[in-house]
Protein backbone atom coordinates (compact mmCIF):
# COMPACT_ATOMS: atom_id res chain seq x y z
CA UNK A 1 0.00 0.00 0.00
CA UNK A 2 1.96 3.24 -1.30
CA UNK A 3 -1.23 5.79 -1.15
CA UNK A 4 -3.81 6.59 1.13
CA UNK A 5 -7.07 5.06 0.30
CA UNK A 6 -9.04 7.62 1.54
CA UNK A 7 -6.76 10.62 -0.22
CA UNK A 8 -4.72 9.04 -2.28
CA UNK A 9 -1.56 10.83 -0.20
CA UNK A 10 1.37 9.63 0.72
CA UNK A 11 1.34 6.98 3.67
CA UNK A 12 4.04 6.43 6.20
CA UNK A 13 4.57 2.87 8.07
CA UNK A 14 4.98 3.02 11.65
CA UNK A 15 6.35 -0.27 13.48
CA UNK A 16 7.08 -1.04 17.36
CA UNK A 17 8.46 -4.44 17.66
CA UNK A 18 7.06 -6.21 15.70
CA UNK A 19 4.15 -4.45 14.81
CA UNK A 20 3.10 -2.23 12.67
CA UNK A 21 0.94 -0.35 11.28
CA UNK A 22 0.36 2.46 8.33
CA UNK A 23 -1.05 6.02 8.18
CA UNK A 24 -1.61 9.10 6.22
CA UNK A 25 -0.41 12.54 7.57
CA UNK A 26 -2.63 14.69 5.16
CA UNK A 27 -5.90 12.68 6.24
CA UNK A 28 -5.50 11.13 9.44
CA UNK A 29 -6.52 7.43 7.90
CA UNK A 30 -4.70 5.26 10.21
CA UNK A 31 -5.05 1.44 9.08
CA UNK A 32 -6.81 0.24 12.17
CA UNK A 33 -9.57 -2.47 12.02
CA UNK A 34 -12.30 -1.04 13.44
CA UNK A 35 -16.14 -2.04 14.02
CA UNK A 36 -18.95 0.70 14.20
CA UNK A 37 -22.21 -1.73 14.61
CA UNK A 38 -22.36 -1.50 18.25
CA UNK A 39 -22.90 -5.15 20.20
CA UNK A 40 -25.35 -6.73 22.66
CA UNK A 41 -28.63 -5.12 23.58
CA UNK A 42 -31.21 -3.15 21.71
CA UNK A 43 -30.12 0.73 22.12
CA UNK A 44 -32.53 1.66 25.03
CA UNK A 45 -35.17 4.38 24.11
CA UNK A 46 -35.97 7.86 25.54
CA UNK A 47 -38.70 6.68 27.03
CA UNK A 48 -36.78 3.79 29.04
CA UNK A 49 -34.18 5.97 29.86
CA UNK A 50 -36.37 8.34 32.02
CA UNK A 51 -38.26 6.18 33.54
CA UNK A 52 -35.51 4.40 34.83
CA UNK A 53 -34.02 7.94 36.21
CA UNK A 54 -37.31 8.58 37.73
CA UNK A 55 -38.01 5.12 39.16
CA UNK A 56 -34.59 5.39 40.87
Amino acid sequence: MDECPRCRGSIEELSLGDVSTVTCPHCGFADIPAEHQPHGEEPESWRDAFNRFYEE
